[in-house]
């Protein structure tokens, strides 16, 4: 095992929560609803039957919270932004409350020597903006640029280290391919247009970030797996191969300038790309991230399924 000092003196160490699983007070001081209370109320979705009303009770406890990291001997802390805290209804009027919550999460921040890292969305969508269609919808880079701007614009004068995207690959598929996570939604009408608007979503909020705060160190993040096949027949390699594009390259590729992966007889990237004329948007697709975060939680074995 690596001992820490191995890591060099420019390696940050931190921990990171997010605002939904950690917040609590979702009915509290102007919040909207998001997709997780909603899909938490639907029978069966979530084990036990648990809701994410209170969570952590990170609203009235952050001081408390926050001293802690100080006393492990972290440097950073990660959090997000709660689009409905700041944004009820998805766009429209600012929740004064909601702006002023963060503002005392990262000016305790400051005051304990801890850099704050804020991740602009992780998973909680208002459920204004699902009613409209979510991330599959043709509004959405309207309404997430209107979320990134009121971010940078409010806290931009403290917060220098900024991440777009938590997993696109998580809440694009889990939510809008599969069903299993909020909002539910299952087939590939709704994940095709959703992974191509998490695309652009993250290009245009790191042009956004970047306008605004000219200095900002500005990234996102994907939860990358190491695919290996089953075995070394041609069928579980090409199987192996798709799975790659699927959960490490199909969100990366078009924001370093390649336009989604390339696979010959892959109808699922040929879908992708005439679904969303995704030829008219590379350019949008990119931007010049300054990092890349990296989350990591399993290795993957694929084998060919002939279903």
């Amino acid at each position: 095992m690596m001992q820490a000092k191995q890591f060099g003196n420019d390696f940050l160490w931190g921990v990171a929560i997010s605002a939904l699983q950690n917040e609590g007070a979702y009915n509290v001081d102007g919040r909207g609803l998001s997709i997780w209370e909603v899909f938490a109320r639907r029978q069966g979705k979530i084990k036990g039957g648990d809701k994410p009303y209170n969570a952590c009770d990170f609203y009235y406890r952050y001081k408390d919270d926050l001293l802690l990291v100080k006393a492990l001997g972290f440097k950073v802390f990660r959090f997000s932004i709660s689009w409905s805290r700041i944004l009820p209804e998805g766009m429209g009027r600012v929740n004064k409350e909601g702006i002023a919550f963060y503002n005392r999460v990262i000016d305790e921040c400051l005051l304990l020597g801890l850099v704050p890292y804020v991740t602009l969305y992780h998973w909680d969508l208002p459920q204004t903006l699902e009613k409209e269609g979510g991330w599959a919808s043709h509004q959405l880079l309207k309404w997430f640029s209107r979320f990134a701007t009121v971010c940078a614009e409010e806290f931009g004068d403290r917060v220098k280290d900024w991440i777009v995207l938590n997993e696109p690959m998580g809440f694009t598929s889990l939510g809008y391919m599969i069903g299993k996570h909020a909002p539910g939604k299952i087939g590939l009408n709704y994940f095709l247009p959703a992974v191509h608007n998490a695309v652009m979503a993250q290009a245009e909020g790191g042009r956004i970030l970047r306008n605004i705060i000219p200095k900002a160190h500005i990234g996102t993040s994907f939860s990358y797996s190491e695919v290996m096949p089953y075995s070394n027949k041609d069928v579980d390699i090409q199987a192996a191969k798709r799975a790659d594009i699927l959960l490490n390259r199909l969100f990366i590729e078009p924001a370093l300038g390649r336009g989604y992966p390339e696979e010959a007889n892959f109808p699922f990237l040929e879908r992708l790309i005439l679904h969303n004329k995704a030829w008219k948007y590379t350019e949008k697709m990119t931007f010049n991230f300054d990092f890349i975060g990296i989350q990591n939680y399993f290795a993957l074995t694929v084998k060919h399924n002939s279903l």
